[in-house]
């Protein structure tokens, strides 16, 4: 549900245009040095005002309400919370019937018997995101000595970053949306993080990358185009008697479990489904198809704001790998 973890726990609540949005820690250690100043480099890398973002801009300050005392986690659950100031709910109010396609609108009322905030998207909005870009901050506090690499590695099916300004701009012209493949790497990552099977390092990681909206596709390694080697080529050949391999094809990870190498992880975005074009779309209370023009303040390209998010639920899933392993020891 809106709950994940197995020592690292984090519990996400909120709704895009309600009074707040935020995330409630459990299994955050004591001692750990904790103020609201640690979260603003990733929150900024989050927020939205450049080229292809949302013009809703929001403060986004957190809001530490439990958790730390003097300056220090307590060991105590940590609530951290997020306002929503920026509000325009009307834009939203023709999609009850008519709604959106690719987006949570249809799925959303038919699960919860219409009874869902529908209001920028309610809970299913990306403004919930904060909540794990937060998360993802203290989980990093928690890694000793590992650093993440994230970057946009391809825009709509384009690979070449000096055209990327171009793809947007043009996307931003039309009122349209585009998507894209963000590469995640992090290094200094212990022997031995994962479990067989079910809670596999891989498992856990994707489970908490496909909890982000718009994410379709994750791969480890080489991924998919490993499909044209043969294992002779795939294999990734032990170098060192630290288990240092030539290549990283399985993207760090063996048998579901840390081998010391990075762990190298690619996510596909989808575009954004809210765009400013007509489209042709079923709507509920005519009973027919009918075009439908998406009012309201929306990224052209959410996968730029995304990068960071992905990067936290990264962390997340390593920094409950790292305690589920000192468990055992």
């Amino acid at each position: 549900m809106n709950h994940i973890g197995r020592l690292f726990q984090i519990n996400i609540f909120g709704e895009s245009h309600g009074n707040c949005v935020g995330i409630l820690l459990d299994g955050v250690k004591p001692g750990i040095s904790l103020c609201s100043e640690d979260f603003k480099a990733d929150l900024l890398r989050r927020k939205s005002g450049g080229l292809g973002t949302t013009p809703r801009i929001e403060a986004d300050e957190v809001i530490i309400e439990t958790g730390v005392f003097n300056g220090y986690t307590t060991g105590a659950p940590l609530l951290l919370r997020f306002l929503n100031t920026n509000t325009k709910s009307k834009d939203y109010s023709n999609l009850v019937k008519h709604p959106r396609p690719s987006h949570a609108d249809f799925t959303a009322k038919e699960k919860y018997d219409g009874f869902n905030d529908y209001r920028g998207g309610g809970h299913f909005s990306a403004r919930l995101t904060l909540g794990l870009v937060s998360a993802g901050v203290v989980a990093k506090k928690m890694l000793d000595g590992v650093k993440f690499e994230t970057k946009l590695d391809n825009l709509n099916g384009c690979s070449d970053k000096t055209k990327f300004n171009e793809i947007l701009q043009n996307a931003v012209d039309n009122h349209d949306s585009v998507g894209g493949v963000i590469s995640l790497k992090a290094t200094g990552v212990p022997v031995g993080l994962g479990e067989p099977y079910f809670d596999s390092l891989e498992s856990t990681i994707s489970h908490l990358l496909f909890s982000v909206g718009g994410v379709k596709g994750v791969e480890f390694g080489i991924g998919f185009n490993g499909a044209s080697l043969k294992g002779s080529e795939f294999n990734d050949m032990i170098i060192d008697q630290n288990g240092t391999t030539k290549t990283n094809n399985n993207g760090g990870i063996n048998g579901g479990i840390s081998n010391g190498n990075p762990i190298e992880v690619k996510v596909f975005l989808k575009p954004t489904p809210s765009i400013g074009i007509k489209q042709e779309t079923y709507n509920f209370e005519n009973n027919k198809v009918e075009d439908l023009v998406i009012e309201g303040r929306h990224d052209a390209a959410i996968i730029l704001r995304a990068m960071v998010v992905c990067e936290a639920c990264l962390a997340i899933a390593l920094c409950d790998a790292a305690l589920v392993s000192k468990a055992y020891k």
